[in-house]
């Protein structure tokens, strides 16, 4: 039996703490081997009972744990540059939440860093890819069943945004989910960009722009609409429909995909992400 790939998460919050019980009980071939986080006993409590895990305040000395042959980084953004140069420097293969880094300088710094290794070593955690329903979209999209792709119209809702939250992040940490989904859905080129903001909603923190509404043009003449609503009050909601020459579809309901077509159509909300795209 092949060894286990050794896997040290760095950041125990919410989502770390859910990689860390997902690699455990879920992931075949891999364990935890370490955890890091600023937070010691929130370290802990995200290792919870699992067997021959080391516990760190920081995350190089993670890095170096016993066992350790991967990273996953789901510590906050500005903690990321540092760890994925620090994982580059060991050889380290890192699937790295987005966004890899908060600002263009040091994802210049990062890429420029993994091209001298020559050599790829990072993955970012952009999982709609890999979710049944988007990937139905991708194949009947590809398939041209429904003509060519006009439009999509997409939403991004959350309950309520952490405290940490800033209006620029609406946009980095989550439409930088529907830029990548759209641009593999479409198999375009993101052109240009338009952010309208309405008066903020009651329910945001002071200070946050929320909702937006951001619309993209693409390089082959569809656009992308995304509506993002952090502070939502009700529940967690990612949907996108795509309207075609010839009918359309939608993904992101109860039912699964709907596809509407000439002649008719076939085809709860959950409370996070963690279960929309478990």
């Amino acid at each position: 039996m092949s060894e286990l790939l050794g896997v040290a998460v760095l950041g125990a919050g919410h989502m770390g703490a859910d990689h860390v019980r997902r690699l455990d009980a879920v992931v075949s071939g891999a364990r935890v081997a370490a955890v890091a986080d600023p937070d010691a006993e929130r370290a802990k409590e995200a290792v919870g009972g699992i067997d021959g895990v080391s516990v760190h305040t920081d995350a190089v000395a993670a890095l170096d744990a016993p066992g350790v042959r991967a990273v996953l980084i789901a510590s906050p953004g500005e903690a990321h540059e540092e760890a994925l140069l620090a994982a580059f420097e060991r050889g380290l293969p890192v699937l790295c939440e987005k966004p890899m880094v908060p600002d263009s300088a040091g994802a210049l710094r990062v890429v420029e860093a993994e091209a001298r290794l020559g050599r790829r070593l990072t993955q970012v955690g952009f999982m709609r890819r890999y979710d049944t329903e988007y990937r139905q979209l991708k194949s009947l999209l590809d398939g041209g069943r429904l003509g060519r792709p006009l439009m999509l119209h997409c939403v991004h809702r959350n309950v309520s945004s952490p405290p940490h939250f800033t209006s620029a992040m609406l946009v980095n940490s989550s439409v930088s989910h529907e830029i990548d989904a759209s641009r593999w859905l479409l198999g375009q080129e993101l052109s240009a960009v338009t952010v309208l903001r309405p008066r903020p909603s009651a329910g945001a923190p002071e200070g946050l722009l929320d909702p937006q509404l951001v619309l993209f043009e693409t390089d082959g003449g569809a656009l992308v609409d995304v509506e993002v609503f952090v502070n939502c009050g009700f529940g967690y909601e990612v949907r996108c429909e795509a309207v075609c020459e010839a009918g359309g579809a939608r993904i992101g309901e109860a039912h699964g995909m709907l596809v509407t077509a000439a002649g008719g159509a076939r085809e709860e909300v959950p409370q996070d992400y963690l279960v929309r795209f478990a």
